[in-house]
């Protein structure tokens, strides 16, 4: 029995070529191989692709549709080869990605540097920035972002959870009470980092409320220190107020209020084929943030 994928590369080189004996060359074959190729196919079909003169070949109205899903079909079987050749690959040359300051020197830094000595080959290089780059512009192959996703242009993989408390020390609370709804925010000192504007949830829908204080810096830890201390009200991420949760050196509040959860995602541009270098990696900083202490005890 005839396979079913003859006469298709061959039907695809005469349609994209124009000519039998532009496809014999393409595909290294005689051009009465190529003839006699599409010739079955045409059998086997019981329809006319082509449309043969002395100068032209033309393709007709079934030989334009079937065109159109042959090309898929050789992509396809091209992304499978590549993708089988990347499995045995090991990753290679220059990687380029960025993250926040403080989570990459905290988190991402020290994973990528355990990551690269498995793979001798690669070479990384790691913008801290806490402005937002453009992946493309920048020549970017990787970024770590928080939160919520803004550019639709990139893909997403979702590395760890990311929860956002609001909290106080004990002593806070003793000297100036507890708030019980978001109304009540405007009574407290609220200890500002790189935002003044919180996320919260009231009645299901996400709110942006805008919050005061005396104190502001754009430093997760140092609004952590702040908070430990009693100077007010602060909105942090879990991984900075886990542990003293607790521990009870902090108290989580307005839990009816907390908001969505969001992530930490790795993001890179859209493309079919994903390198080698690149998903080895993201692989890897998802199963190594799942064994970090501030994720298990989440």
């Amino acid at each position: 029995m005839s396979s079913r994928w003859e006469g298709i590369d061959e039907f695809v080189a005469v349609a994209e070529s124009g000519q039998f004996t532009a496809a014999a060359e393409r595909l290294g074959v005689s051009s009465s191989h190529v003839s006699r190729q599409i010739a079955r196919l045409e059998e086997r079909l019981q329809t006319r692709l082509l449309y043969r003169s002395t100068r032209r070949v033309t393709l007709s109205e079934a030989g334009q549709t079937f065109l159109h899903h042959c090309q898929r079909l050789q992509d396809g079987r091209e992304e499978a080869l590549r993708a089988m050749g990347d499995l045995a690959s090991e990753p290679k040359g220059l990687l380029r990605m960025t993250c926040a300051v403080a989570y990459g020197e905290r988190f991402i830094v020290p994973l990528v540097t355990r990551f690269m000595a498995h793979y001798p080959q690669l070479r990384i290089e790691v913008e801290l920035s806490n402005s937002t780059l453009d992946l493309l512009h920048e020549g970017m192959d990787l970024a770590i972002r928080l939160g919520r996703l803004q550019d639709s242009r990139l893909v997403a993989s979702r590395l760890a959870p990311r929860r956002m408390y609001v909290c106080a020390s004990p002593a806070y609370l003793e000297h100036y009470g507890r708030p019980h709804s978001l109304s009540e925010l405007a009574r407290h000192n609220c200890l500002i980092g790189s935002s003044d504007i919180w996320v919260l949830q009231q009645e299901g829908r996400e709110l942006s409320q805008r919050v005061q204080g005396n104190w502001r810096c754009n430093s997760g830890q140092a609004v952590l220190d702040a908070t430990l201390q009693g100077m007010g009200l602060a909105q942090l991420p879990d991984y900075y107020v886990l542990e003293h949760l607790r521990s009870g050196a902090l108290v989580s509040l307005l839990h009816a209020h907390q908001p969505p959860n969001t992530a930490v995602w790795a993001l890179y541009p859209q493309q079919r084929h994903l390198s080698p270098k690149v998903r080895r990696l993201v692989d890897y900083l998802k199963e190594g943030l799942a064994e970090l202490p501030e994720y298990r005890q989440g």
